[in-house]
């Protein structure tokens, strides 16, 4: 079965970090663009981050810009979140998402380009004190 899992989430203090991965299970991550979204409610699913196939090429949304960071390490299969100084605003359920693409630069934040691909379940983020 092809999927993404989403894990890493939870409850964090305001200015706390948590580390999300996004792990893929039968077929491998080396060919897709990542992306990592959130959707809080009553709002819009949102891009937050992106990074190409190669890993070269990331992009991340103004509001979360010198905060989070994502890798990948294709060996292990798996795409990461590192988000830093977190604010309540960051609170949602935080879903990536495959694009497969032989542009090993391509690297997109707009969910509907992945309409085609590959989502996880989601994983819920909650920034409270």
């Amino acid at each position: 079965q092809l999927r993404l899992v989403e894990s890493g989430g939870g409850l964090v203090q305001p200015g706390g970090s948590l580390r999300l991965s996004c792990a893929a299970s039968g077929f491998t991550l080396d060919y897709y663009a990542i992306g990592w979204f959130r959707q809080a409610p009553g709002k819009e699913r949102e891009g937050v981050s992106c990074i190409s196939s190669s890993g070269g090429s990331t992009n991340y949304a103004d509001s979360v810009k010198g905060r989070f960071t994502i890798s990948r390490d294709n060996a292990k299969n798996t795409v990461y979140l590192q988000m830093n100084s977190l604010k309540p605003e960051d609170t949602a359920v935080y879903y990536c998402a495959a694009l497969i693409t032989t542009n090993q630069t391509l690297c997109a934040r707009d969910p509907r380009l992945y309409r085609l691909g590959f989502w996880g379940q989601g994983t819920q983020v909650t920034v409270s004190s």
